[in-house]
């Protein structure tokens, strides 16, 4: 437990995605303190609505010590690097606005919140998030999360790995993970096709990855078909897309330096 960690700490955990923004209150155990809050991630959105947005939300909820923030994107030290979605006019696979790029742009989010707030911050990937709260803390575990695109996370021995936005890779035909594994082409082929390439992807990370286990998790995990669930093999977990906000909680312990 770090000095930022109280042991009865309660934490604002916030999910942002490319079409909503979940939040919720949690204890260190992860329980839950009220119902969760969802509203549509709204367009354009420069950091400062973004900011603006949680602050809303926290205000309908009970008082939190401390917020965990996970968003999409290349985050380092609660600074952006780079982000895919909120760049754009209205959402995923919109036309980017050259002035939201530079408005994200080394932007500090982490600082941002935490004044905002008046509470400590964290802000990490999403899918960074995701798997603290899922992760045994033993081993290699690798997190995907299957949604709008592709998230992933890599731990080892609990600790978590320097972010890779290979989902931005190439995969076949000039096609990047992104575009072969995300929503629109699981709308576009339906669930069976969708599943096989889900289990393509598995299959072909392996050889890089070695993990222990891998989770698979994020809104359509869910979609995965028990036949390419049984493909995938004893080493492959299906998580629940909840686990994001218990990341949230769990996030505070991780080993981040």
């Amino acid at each position: 437990m770090t000095a930022s960690s109280p042991p009865h700490a309660l934490t604002l955990a916030v999910d942002c995605g490319g079409g909503g923004i979940k939040a919720n209150v949690l204890d260190a155990a992860g329980t839950a303190h009220a119902a969760p809050v969802r509203v549509p991630t709204p367009y354009p959105l420069p950091p400062s609505l973004l900011v603006d947005t949680v602050a809303r939300i926290a205000g309908t909820l009970p008082q939190a010590d401390r917020v965990a923030l996970g968003m999409p994107g290349m985050i380092r030290h609660g600074v952006v690097v780079h982000t895919p979605h909120y760049v754009t006019r209205a959402g995923p696979r919109t036309r980017v606005l050259p002035e939201l790029v530079e408005a994200w742009a080394s932007y500090d989010v982490r600082e941002a919140l935490a004044a905002r707030l008046g509470m400590p911050a964290l802000v990490l990937n999403d899918a960074e998030m995701h798997g603290a709260g899922v992760i045994a803390g033993s081993g290699v575990e690798l997190v995907l999360t299957l949604g709008t695109g592709l998230g992933s996370a890599l731990f080892d021995g609990g600790r978590l790995a320097p972010h890779l936005e290979w989902s931005r890779a190439p995969v076949r035909r000039g096609a990047t993970y992104d575009q072969y594994i995300g929503e629109p082409e699981r709308r576009r082929l339906g669930d069976g096709l969708w599943s096989r390439r889900v289990v393509a992807m598995v299959d072909g990370l392996r050889p890089v990855f070695w993990w222990d286990r891998l989770y698979l998790g994020g809104g359509n995990s869910r979609r995965v078909t028990p036949t390419a669930l049984a493909r995938l093999g004893d080493d492959v977990v299906v998580v629940p897309n909840s686990a994001a906000l218990v990341g949230g909680a769990r996030a505070w312990e991780l080993p981040l330096d």
